[in-house]
């Protein structure tokens, strides 16, 4: 009776110990949705309610807005650039400029929305926009970081034009997994101020 209890023992340790192999669990790594990127291509942008043009991607629709918090916008000229495909909109708005205090008005406060994602920015990169011969001028706004806007400008003829756009994506700020996405649209925003012309 003992050896018998000692040899189902000595089995059964056994085909445990050859069922054991040495496997060490490793996480898999992380990973973030496969984006598919529309090919790039361009087309004017050459909406009757405003005074300028620019290359505007195939692939977005332009909406034009024309309420601003429930109210009437404050020109005719302010519409969003939607890229569905990205989940990426520009909010684009007009301001005529009638006099020098409504310039540097205008200025002022499109630093100050840029300057309002300083709270959860990492670095606000500033680059000038110096085009004298289509008489554009202005600021490029790029945010890093956790900003609910990651690009940001202005474009003004400093005398009559002046035009702000924001790219803002519907979905949660997470620098590591929009990175990809936002640089393909900055790519586009570019394209916008290096084209924009007055009509």
């Amino acid at each position: 009776m003992r050896y018998s209890n000692f040899l189902i023992t000595v089995i059964l340790i056994s085909i445990l110990s050859s069922g054991c192999e040495d496997f060490t669990p490793v996480p898999k790594k992380r990973a973030y949705p496969r984006v598919v990127y529309p090919e790039k291509a361009y087309k004017p942008f050459d909406e009757s309610y405003c005074q300028f043009t620019f290359d505007q991607p195939v692939y977005a629709t332009i909406e034009h807005d024309t309420t601003f918090f429930n109210e009437k916008a404050k020109s005719d000229c302010w519409f969003n650039i939607d890229i569905k495909q990205l989940n990426a909109r520009i909010y684009c708005s007009y301001y005529p400029v009638k006099t020098r205090a409504d310039f540097d008005e205008l200025v002022k406060d499109a630093f100050e929305m840029t300057n309002k994602h300083n709270v959860k920015a990492s670095y606000i990169e500033e680059f000038q926009v110096d085009r004298p011969e289509d008489k554009v001028y202005g600021v490029v706004f790029n945010v890093e970081g956790p900003a609910a806007s990651t690009y940001q400008f202005f474009l003004t003829d400093s005398v009559r034009h002046f035009v702000r756009g924001a790219l803002y994506f519907n979905t949660e700020a997470r620098p590591d997994s929009l990175a990809p996405v936002a640089s393909f649209v900055r790519e586009d925003l570019d394209r916008m101020v290096m084209t924009l012309k007055w009509n």
